[in-house]
């Protein structure tokens, strides 16, 4: 298992800090690999994670694949093939804000947990994160205006209906990425490297986030797929596998550099004190994460993705739902955790609504449920 050796910054010795030439994927441009030679795993080999009834019928399932591992780099469970990769998505933020804490960047702009938390957060456009956001961006004398995440309505339907209702337009502020660019737009101002255009993979604010990806992973990225994420940022493919092991690190680093030990530390401690920043209040990942005291964090992506940070025990967990639904995710990531005995029985009790959600008709009556699939 090679990321379970790999402890040294990088698994090729590469930096990725966009001075490589051009010989180097970091200038390319063109996805690190050729697409027509990428190929998924046959799904119908992995496991159902999670089954959908309505009354006495399994109507759908959700097939995915899951691994746990520690920060030893060992595989303590896994469902599915968990070597092929992975877009991450969102689900590795807090692997994206580790340049903005150990860069210094945090520090020198005074930002508190509540940044450091939303730096991490696919927030649903709530005031509670927008007015924070906007805050932050204008203590760095930028604005809206300088987020190049593009804008889109606020997911939490209340507050847009709200803005709706007043006449109010949204902006790049409610997109839910805006938090992570602000993060990023901190670190490039704090090494003095151009705003412009700092979701580009040539970017060194991009190549310097690839790095740190490379190092967490152990893996060697220099020819990794990648594509454009929804906030135009670059989305790197890594092994589920190795995302896990990442993940484990931010809940023990202790054989990380002392550094980017600190920096997991503060990011973990900033996801765990604001739930309700990370996601929103309806949100999966805040109502799970509340549910259990932050006593493990959780992060949710597009396409199926969600991980899992349990730092009592130093474990990390990633799993990926093959069909890409994220109404899956959620009780996927509960069925492992459950199945890896890292929830008591009260927090069994506390999220068995996020769980198995149940599924109701439009006049309001239960006709079926979510729930973990025949893996567990």
């Amino acid at each position: 298992m090679p990321h379970a050796r790999d402890k040294n910054p990088s698994a090729s010795g590469h930096v990725h800090d966009g001075s490589c030439g051009s010989g180097c994927c970091c200038g390319s441009g063109d996805g690190g690999a050729d697409p027509a030679r990428i190929t998924l795993p046959d799904h119908r080999a992995d496991p159902i994670l999670v089954e959908v009834t309505r009354g006495p019928l399994i109507e759908s399932v959700h097939r995915g694949r899951a691994v746990a591992v520690d920060a030893g780099g060992h595989v303590l469970a896994s469902w599915g093939d968990i070597q092929a990769p992975v877009y991450p998505r969102s689900s590795n933020k807090s692997l994206q804000a580790l340049p903005l804490v150990e860069s210094g960047a945090a520090d020198a702009f005074g930002l508190d947990d509540a940044e450091l938390a939303l730096a991490c957060a696919s927030h649903q456009g709530e005031p509670m994160h927008t007015t924070r956001v906007g805050a932050w961006l204008a203590r760095l004398g930028l604005s809206a205006a300088d987020l190049e995440c593009g804008a889109h309505a606020p997911y939490h339907a209340p507050t847009w209906e709200a803005m709706l209702r007043r006449g109010e337009a949204f902006s790049a502020l409610h997109n839910n990425c805006s938090g992570k660019h602000s993060g990023m737009l901190t670190t490039a101002l704090h090494k003095g490297e151009s705003l412009k255009g700092y979701v580009g993979y040539q970017h060194p604010v991009q190549q310097r986030i690839l790095g740190v990806i490379e190092q967490m992973t152990g893996q060697d990225l220099s020819h990794a797929p990648w594509g454009v994420d929804g906030c135009s940022i670059p989305t790197i493919g890594v092994p589920l596998e190795a995302l896990a092991y990442a993940m484990a690190r931010m809940a023990d680093p202790v054989d990380l550099p002392s550094r980017r030990a600190e920096a997991a530390t503060r990011l973990v401690r900033a996801w765990s004190r604001h739930p309700e920043l990370v996601a929103g209040s309806d949100a999966f990942d805040t109502l799970f994460m509340q549910a259990l005291n932050s006593r493990i964090v959780v992060k949710s992506g597009a396409e199926g993705m969600c991980c899992a940070v349990v730092p009592e025990v130093g474990i990390g967990v990633a799993l990926k739902i093959d069909d890409g639904t994220g109404r899956a995710a959620g009780p996927a990531m509960a069925a492992v955790l459950r199945a890896l005995d890292l929830l008591t029985a009260a927090e069994g009790e506390a999220v068995q609504a996020l769980a198995a959600p149940p599924i109701s008709n439009r006049a309001g009556l239960t006709v079926g449920t979510l729930r973990g699939g025949p893996a567990f």
